[in-house]
């Protein structure tokens, strides 16, 4: 019942909280925003946060699908229901939050055709498979994050021919962003990437990338992928201005011997990644 209820709790703080880094980040948005009519969007988009977390509230109507991340101690032994527990706190998260119903009834075809309608009840909105990694610690990390349909719209997964150039990669990455985030609407962003040897490992760096990042802390060729978008001028919610992506976050996975990169890309919109982790000790899990 513990488990279940720390990642009931995991969906709703990742549902209704921005992070520390994502409250400095658009601190310093407002510091170097010059337009004001987009400052004072800036201003609405923190207040909106603030009254979410004292209120546990949702950020968004787009309550987002779940995904989870789940990274396993080298010498732990996972209880019985382990991940069925996990299932049943995010139905629990759900339900309590509440999510928006988005979950679609029928067999393959009746869903990808919409055509027997929805369920109402917000828990049915079960998470893809879990991907599963390892960790160091003496215990399980849980990153639960909740991904909303705009970006999945922007969003690509294809390949790159390199020619053994990061450059060529990389440019790639700030040229097909431009081109997605003045039509994301929801600005600003954090473009997430994920680069790997196969589309399906490109992704789950991708959301690696989500799980892991931070915005106080920035690599190099995230703060030129941030320079490249903010010199786009779309700005806030599209209205123009100095600042259209918050950071950016990237995580490169191993590479094979070949002239292929595989790149995931993901415009994460004005309230994401809105992500909680969870930390169980191995001596919760006996």
């Amino acid at each position: 019942m513990e488990i279940i209820n720390l990642i009931r709790d995991a969906v709703i703080e990742a549902s209704t909280t921005f992070r520390k880094d994502q409250f400095d980040a658009y601190k310093r948005a407002l510091d170097m925003e010059t337009n004001e009519n987009t400052s004072w969007m800036l201003e609405l988009l923190i207040e909106n946060a603030e009254i979410a977390n004292k209120n546990k509230v949702p950020l968004c109507d787009d309550t987002g699908i779940p995904h989870v991340l789940v990274e396993i101690g080298e010498n732990v032994s996972l209880p019985a229901n382990f991940f069925e527990d996990i299932k049943l706190g995010i139905e629990k998260g759900l339900t309590e939050l509440p999510a928006r119903p988005m979950a679609v009834r029928g067999n393959g075809i009746e869903r990808i055709e919409q055509s027997k309608g929805l369920y109402t009840d917000p828990a049915k909105l079960t998470p893809p498979s879990f991907i599963l990694d390892k960790t160091e610690a003496d215990g399980v990390n849980i990153h639960v994050l909740m991904l909303g349909g705009g970006p999945e719209i922007r969003a690509s997964t294809y390949r790159v021919f390199h020619k053994r150039d990061n450059r060529k990669v990389f440019n790639e990455v700030k040229t097909w962003m431009k081109s997605e985030v003045k039509m994301l609407g929801c600005t600003p962003c954090i473009p997430s990437v994920g680069i790997g040897r196969t589309h399906f490992e490109a992704s789950s760096l991708m959301i690696k990338a989500m799980a892991y990042g931070n915005l106080n802390e920035q690599s190099k060729i995230e703060e030129e992928i941030t320079e490249s978008i903010n010199s786009s001028k779309v700005g806030a919610l599209g209205i123009g201005g100095s600042v259209t992506a918050l950071g950016s976050f990237v995580k490169i996975g191993p590479q094979r011997a070949s002239g292929v990169r595989i790149l995931s890309m993901r415009p994460c919109c004005c309230v994401e990644p809105r992500r909680s982790s969870v930390f169980l000790h191995s001596s919760i899990l006996e």
